[in-house]
Formats: structure tokens, sequence, C-alpha cells
């Protein structure tokens, strides 16, 4: 299946049109940026009052959390989404696929996944915490499905993604985003994956991307028995206001079942 093109008249590549996705973490563009104006007041001062010298170099510091909040604004307005399309053309989907969402949020990958569908369905799973999502809300989930018309694809679910409701390989495709990192202890990231490998099918597929503990899920899975298990640098499309806070993706398949020998 060849996915939908991106549309036209200002469309963002890979965007949902039609939705409003929130900001991720959105106090963190918030702190940057007010300290960025603080910071270049302050090095006016400084220089109107003689302090040329220093006035200068507190305008660079300002002007650089203005580019770290820029840089934070553009991967979680832009950057995401075009990350999260090349990942879902590279999984080839048929459109037929049954998926799950670990992490939903207000539903920019859940519903980049329903556009891909044709008979498939894909559910959605989160607690819906306002902290790490501007607007975050089930509520704000729906709409945004309804908006970019693929409610009819879409099952939102309020839970842990540490115990998820789903049977034993239920679905051909698991996905998270920005999500698994938000549960401190190690041992919930763990079970997370656990429960990601359970409820897929045999042959089905992984896609996880993150911001932190990336090199521990790609280590899981591999344990878990997962094939093809890959981890990636996403760029500078990934950079959460700089290199130091990139963005990884970690893919992995689930063995077939064996053929039986007639």
């Amino acid at each position: 299946m060849t996915p939908p093109a991106s549309g036209s008249g200002g469309q963002e590549a890979g965007r949902p049109e039609g939705g409003a996705f929130g900001v991720d973490a959105p106090m963190v563009p918030v702190a940057l940026g007010g300290a960025a104006l603080l910071l270049v007041i302050i090095g006016g001062v400084l220089m109107i009052t003689n302090g040329l010298v220093a006035g200068l170099v507190t305008v660079v510091f300002g002007l650089f959390f203005g580019l770290c909040a820029f840089s934070y604004l553009y991967t979680t307005t832009h950057g995401k989404f075009v990350w999260w399309s090349d990942l879902l053309d590279d999984a080839a989907l048929k459109g037929t696929e049954c998926a799950v969402d670990l992490g939903c949020g207000r539903g920019a990958v859940l519903i980049s996944l329903a556009k891909r569908l044709t008979r498939g369905r894909v559910s959605g799973i989160d607690r819906w915490h306002s902290r790490e999502r501007s607007g975050n809300d089930i509520e704000a989930t729906k709409h945004n499905a309804r908006a970019c018309g693929v409610e009819d694809r879409v099952e939102l679910n309020k839970g842990n993604i540490t115990t998820l409701p789903y049977d034993d390989g239920q679905f051909d495709l698991v996905v998270s985003s920005l999500a698994i990192h938000n549960l401190k202890a190690r041992e919930e990231r763990r079970q997370v994956i656990t429960e990601a490998v359970r409820v897929l099918e045999p042959g089905g597929k992984i896609i996880i991307t993150d911001v932190s503990h990336a090199e521990e899920y790609a280590d899981w899975l591999t344990a878990a028995g997962m094939e093809s298990v890959t981890l990636q640098d996403l760029g500078v499309r990934g950079w959460w206001g700089g290199p130091w806070m990139p963005t990884s993706a970690v893919t992995a398949s689930r063995p077939g079942r064996p053929t039986v020998q007639a």
C-alpha cells in the first residue's frame, strides 16, 4: 500500500491534517524561551550601562537558549512527524494491520498510522497526564481522530502500558513514541517491552522512538528472542533543544511461526 501524500497549502510533511497534537513536555520550551528573553534583556541593559563585554556575553547566552527553544519546538511540532512518516514507510504496511500505540497521547502517531490502514485498526492506550504533553486528554485524542477522518479505525483505552489489556499475539504492529522513558523505574520499562512482545503476533513488528534508554530496549528485545533488532539515531530532526538530547528509534520483528512439514 502506498502511503497517502502529505497535504498541500502549508501542510507539514507527515503531520495528519486537521489535528492539534500539542507540545511534548510544554514547560521545557517555556523555560528555555523565558531564559533567552531574560538574558537578552539583561545583556541589553548591561551594554547601555557601559558593561559592553559583559552585555555581549550575556546576549550571546540568551541567543543560545533561544536556539535551544527553537530546536525543541521544531522537533515537537515538525520533526517527530517526519521521522515517524519515514519509519512507517520502512514498515511497508499492507493496510490491513491490527496495531497498538503504547502511550498514544493526543494521537500524533496513532492517527498517522490509522491513515495508512484500509481494513486495519489501531488501538491507543495512555494515562493522559497533562504534564507529558500540552492539552493531553482522551477527549482531545478522540477529537483529533474525528478531525482527521480516522475515527472508525481507532480505539482508545485508558490504562497503564506496563499491564496491557490485550490478548497474546493480538497485534501485527506495536509502536510507541516518546512514552516509555516517562517510567522512572527500570523494571517498569522492561515490563513495557515484555508486554509489547507478548501482544505481538509471530511475524509482527515493533517500532519505538524515545529520548533515553533506547539501548536498554534493544537489549531487552534481543533477549526476548526478537529478530532484526536495530537502533538508530534520528538526527537533527530529533534534537530536543540540542544534540545532548537526541531521539533514537528501535525496531524489531518477532520470528514467524515455523512451517509445518507435510
